[in-house]
């Protein structure tokens, strides 16, 4: 049964060269889903420290109306 969760399970590989600017809200929202909710560290492909970087970064670019908190989908 486990295997067949993996294998429907879409790993996407997604690429972070340097430094996580939380003003670049582009490179910021490739790391959110539809809904305005941050990609898990198993989905991205991310080292932790890289995703511990990346979500200080979303949540420091949220509170300064940089990024959604939520998505205008969602609403």
């Amino acid at each position: 049964m486990r295997n067949e969760r993996n294998k429907n399970q879409k790993k996407v590989k997604r690429v972070i060269d340097g430094y996580i600017d939380y003003k670049d809200s582009k490179q910021l929202g490739r790391f959110l889903t539809d809904q305005g909710k941050i990609i898990p560290r198993r989905i991205t492909g991310l080292t932790a420290k890289q995703h511990r970087e990346l979500v200080q970064a979303i949540k420091r670019a949220r509170q300064l109306a940089i990024l959604p908190f939520v998505s205008e989908a969602v609403k």
